[in-house]
This record gives structure tokens, sequence and C-alpha cells, in this order.
């Protein structure tokens, strides 16, 4: 093992830093699809309500893996031979990132749902009797209680995107899982390879558990 991390330490380290910079893109992007189909499902319209519910249940409903291989296979196929554009090529990285993007902005979606129902509903009405119009009471009113809320759930699902990234291993993309295969084929020594992998993992998520425990915390206590 030692002489594995000697041989092979930077090389998964950086792997590990690949996988981080993955999670980091997916969940940029998931927050503002969450934002946006969030606010669609607690506004007061049917169709945007269906919009929502219709993009939360068909992300949640197709398998990680399932989706990266669309993504990655299916949408430059669907471009260059049946639409007839040519040359429409994604990285394993641009893939990636959409496909954690749109299963996680799943998820951030209903948490953002659930955030906002959270706020009481005078809050709202008493901005609206203040003058502002929805959207800004929305903003300046409604959204900044419910982040307080939101927090420890956003953690928690960046923690999941972290270990989903380990599915896209499948498309190519230089991850920790795809790296440690590598290292597993040349070293022919899967216990040790696959033990310092997943302590690695396990550092990186019992690092962000606590800064999730620890923010839960200190919002509890601003509350008191």
């Amino acid at each position: 093992m030692v002489k594995i991390i000697n041989d092979y330490g930077t090389l998964l380290l950086e792997a590990m830093g690949q996988t981080l910079l993955l999670a980091l893109c997916g969940l940029f992007f998931a927050c503002i699809l969450g934002l946006i189909f969030g606010l669609l499902s607690v506004l007061k319209s049917r169709v945007c309500n269906i919009i929502s519910t219709i993009f939360v249940d068909v992300i949640r409903g197709v398998p990680m893996i399932v989706l990266a291989y669309f993504i990655f296979f299916g949408i430059p196929y669907l471009l260059n031979t049946i639409i007839g554009i040519g040359g429409i090529t994604l990285s394993a990285l641009q893939a990636g990132t959409i496909a954690l993007a749109l299963n996680c902005g799943a998820y951030m979606a209903e948490i953002i749902r659930a955030g906002i129902q959270s706020v009481d509903k005078g809050q709202m009405e008493a901005a609206r009797s203040l003058g502002l119009p929805y959207w800004k009471a929305m903003r300046k009113v409604v959204l900044p209680q419910a982040i307080r809320t939101m927090i420890p759930s956003i953690i928690n699902q960046f923690i999941i995107t972290l270990k989903d990234t380990s599915i896209l291993s499948i498309i190519g993309f230089p991850e920790l899982v795809n790296t440690a295969k590598n290292v597993v084929a040349n070293t022919f020594n899967a216990f040790a390879v696959w033990g310092i992998v997943a302590v690695m993992y396990l550092i990186v998520i019992t690092i962000l558990s606590r800064v999730a425990k620890l923010l839960e915390r200190r919002l509890n206590r601003g509350r008191e």
C-alpha cells in the first residue's frame, strides 16, 4: 500500500481534484435549475406547477447511468445523424456536468420548494401589503429566510452528488474511480487501491458532513 501511495498518490489526488471540480460544476448548474423549477412549483399557476412536476418526476425516474449514456452518446447521435447538424461532440466533463446538473437539479428543486413553503405565508402577505411586487417580495423577504433552512440540505445534496461522480467513470471522465481502475490494472493490487480510494472519499465526505452539521447548529442558534 505504501508503494502505491508513493507511486500513484499524486495521480489519485489529481483525480480527486477532478472529482471535486465535476461535483462543483454539477452543483452550480443544479442550483440554477433547482431555483427555476423550485419557484415554478410554488407559483399559483397550474401550468408552471405541471412543468416543474414533469421535470422532477422524469429526471428522478431515470437512473443516473442511463442519463449519462443518453447525454454522452445519445445527444450527439441525435444532432449529428438524425437532425444532420454535424460535428457536435461532448467532452466527458461537459456530458458529466450536464448529467449531474439535471440529476441533482431535480432534487434541488424539491429542496427549494420545501424551503420556500417552510416560510410562514404571512411573510409574503405582509411584504405584498407594504407594496412590494411578488418577485421582489420573494427575493427580498421569502428566499433569505428559506435559504437558512435549505443550506444543510444543499450540502447533503453536494455529498450525494460527489459520490454520484463515480458513476461517470463509464463515459471516461478521469475522476477518482476511473483513475483507480487504471492504477489497479497497472499494479494488480485491487485491495490496496480501492482501500485508498475509499479512505479518500471518506475523508472528504466526513469534512463536508461536519461542515453541514456546524452550519445547521449555527442556523438553529440564530433562530433562538
